[in-house]
């Protein structure tokens, strides 16, 4: 169980969450950032109920494919686990770009795409090792993270210029000062605070390999989400509180290194630089780990032609881990990072969390109603609140990036529709031979 928090946290990776997604919160709502991640804090817990029961009941590698396949059927089951697949290559893709960015402000020669290209394949490298060798590791990396997240704080907390009122104030740079903001502005927002948040669940990946899932894996994700919500939130709080001015903190293009630089100093800068640089290799495993193990679960599943089962759906016998399935991860993320722009990147992975997030809610409504799965496993309180309040902020999500971003929502579709076509053209013909979708893993 503990080191599946680790690299669950990890895979969340809270400190690149802190200087890369919160701050363009930050510059957009002010000090009510605060009480924008607070809110999304809250939907968060109740993604979170529905991800405990589902993953009790069903405690197998594949996470949010495996469930949808066996509630809302399987062709949404595929075309869940084609989303989840290709989002999940392109996140380490544009997370690992980013290691140079921060590395760069004490090294300036190893800035640059290839930089991000050898943290994959270095990385990939890692992700072969044991499970628990991978968690420890990873552990490590974490404290790394949360040590230059604890800067913020204790820098904040010793110099604060205002108080806790600053949490519902929104504002935003305009001009050379300050303009309100509106609550439909707030509202807008959340679906990016459940982004900075997003990887609580990728505990579920690693359900085969937890000892008692059934009866823990709730536990782990829960306790998953608790440590996000605190590591972001307080040194956000910290930040709003304790910066010289707010006027400059929000005029500033980089808010977080603003404040280091000013309350701390060019050294203090540069030290967290390097703590984040590191935060990102540490996500770059622990989602290696992650996609790896979706995939595995997909052969596993019969998925693909035998040849191609036969070699993802093989476990190393000294390792344990999935190696051909990791290396294919490895390598397509890669070539993503060498060879498409960023921002085509970072469009095509900005819808997906919200349909995945909506296929989970579904899947978490209906799983009382069949009453399949592993029983005497975590089951959720004041279902059906949970989904369905899950589902109407989700809609709303999905709603606010479609008038705003539609191609973000045009690429998730698109992704899931391929997937419709695969199984309709090749799994359906052949469903009596393959997509077995075995019964949950009995413990013993």
């Amino acid at each position: 169980m503990m080191e599946n928090i680790l690299i669950t946290l990890s895979a969340v990776t809270p400190a690149s969450s802190v200087f890369i997604i919160v701050p363009a919160i930050l510059l957009a709502a002010g000090g009510a950032s605060v009480l924008t991640l607070a809110l999304a804090a809250v939907a968060s817990v109740f993604v979170g109920l529905c991800y405990a029961e589902l993953a009790a009941a069903y405690p197998i590698a594949g996470g949010e494919y495996t469930w949808a396949a066996r509630l809302l059927g399987r062709s949404s089951g595929f075309a869940i686990f084609v989303l989840t697949l290709v989002n999940g290559v392109l996140i380490i893709a544009v997370i690992a770009l980013g290691t140079g960015d921060y590395l760069s402000v004490a090294i300036p020669s190893l800035g640059g795409k290839w930089v991000g290209v050898g943290v994959i394949a270095v990385t990939t490298a890692i992700a072969l090792c044991n499970i628990k060798a991978n968690a420890w590791v990873t552990g490590v990396f974490l404290c790394v993270e949360v040590s230059a997240i604890a800067a913020l704080v204790v820098l904040g907390l010793a110099h604060t210029e205002r108080g806790p009122d600053a949490f519902v104030h929104a504002q935003t740079a305009s001009g050379d000062g300050l303009a309100g903001v509106g609550i439909g502005s707030l509202a807008t927002l959340i679906p990016v605070a459940l982004f900075a948040y997003n990887g609580y669940g990728a505990a579920v990946y690693y359900a085969e390999e937890t000892r008692n899932a059934t009866r823990t894996i709730g536990r782990v994700i829960m306790i998953c989400l608790a440590a996000t919500v605190a590591i972001e939130i307080l040194p956000l709080a910290a930040v709003v509180l304790g910066a010289p001015s707010l006027t400059e903190l929000l005029h500033s293009d980089a808010p977080m290194n603003y404040f280091l630089t000013a309350r701390g100093g060019s050294a203090v800068n540069t030290a967290v630089s390097v703590g984040i640089a590191i935060a990102i290799v540490n996500a770059v495993i622990a989602i290696i780990l992650q996609i790896a193990r979706l995939l595995f679960a997909s052969a596993r599943d019969r998925s693909w032609p035998d040849p191609i089962d036969r070699a993802l759906a093989t476990v190393h016998p000294r390792l344990h881990t999935p190696v051909v399935a990791t290396l294919t991860v490895g390598a397509f993320a890669a070539l993503a990072a060498a060879m498409l722009p960023l921002h085509w990147l970072i469009v095509a992975t900005g819808a997906g969390l919200v349909l995945v997030y909506l296929f989970v809610a579904l899947a978490a409504l209906r799983i009382r109603l069949v009453g399949t799965g592993i029983p005497g496993g975590y089951r959720m309180p004041l279902w059906p609140l949970p989904p369905l309040t899950v589902i109407a902020v989700m809609a709303y999500s999905a709603y606010s990036l479609g008038r705003n971003d539609w191609q973000q929502i045009a690429f998730a579709a698109a992704a899931m529709a391929a997937g419709y076509a695969y199984y309709a053209l090749y799994l359906r013909p052949r469903r009596d031979e393959r997509w077995t979708l075995p019964d949950p893993i009995h413990e013993g």
